[in-house]
């Protein structure tokens, strides 16, 4: 073999070692910059608490139970109201502020006798319309401190404004007007999705 062609072999174990470094290295590069990209994708803190939408899941809400969630760093209540509890809101709105839900608390969809979608699910921001301070959950029908009268609902510890179980405020109280309805909507029985409608509001 003349001098000429030795030089022309060419050496495959360094070449097939450069490719596979080459490969390595592009791979690395590739990750390096996708991760960051997906990642810029989702949703952000400052994004949850700027309003992003809150998805929930509400399969183990039993009947009677408060589920919070946290939409703009608000505390959002998902109750599963039972029968009896939906038995009783007809039954004190001559003791309400806004019993028909005239004020402008809620998505026209929740304009009605539950303030909801579905009758058995209130969905509402838990935070009293008067100062601020968020009310405790009081489902007991005639709590000894509460009266005799008191149907079940919520009192906010602050300056005792109450509100029932479909988060409107009771006359005599320092809080104006109904607890807020979030825009909401059901992705499936057991999702909801809140900070967004149908219509996207």
């Amino acid at each position: 073999m003349s001098q000429e062609a030795e030089g022309q072999k060419v050496d495959t174990r360094k070449r097939k070692f450069l490719i596979a470094a080459t490969s390595a290295v592009g791979g690395v590069a590739v990750a390096g910059v996708a991760v960051p990209l997906v990642m810029s994708m989702l949703p952000s803190a400052r994004a949850k608490a700027a309003g992003a939408p809150v998805e929930v899941d509400i399969s183990k809400v039993e009947p009677g139970m408060l589920l919070t969630a946290e939409w703009r760093g608000k505390p959002v209540w998902i109750v599963n109201r039972t029968k009896e509890m939906l038995d009783l809101l007809g039954k004190h709105d001559d003791k309400l502020v806004d019993p028909n839900s005239e004020q402008p608390q809620q998505p026209p969809y929740c304009k009605n006798a539950t303030r909801s979608i579905k009758p058995e699910f209130l969905v509402a921001v838990g935070i009293c319309t008067h100062l601020g301070c968020s009310p405790t959950y009081r489902k007991e029908v005639g709590a000894a401190d509460l009266g005799a009268d008191w149907p079940g609902g919520f009192l906010c510890p602050c300056h005792g404004s109450r509100f029932d179980l479909a988060a409107r405020v009771f006359k005599n109280v320092p809080a104006p007007i109904n607890l807020l309805i979030p825009p909401h909507q059901y992705l499936s029985e057991t999702k909801l999705l809140i900070g967004v409608d149908k219509k996207g509001a």
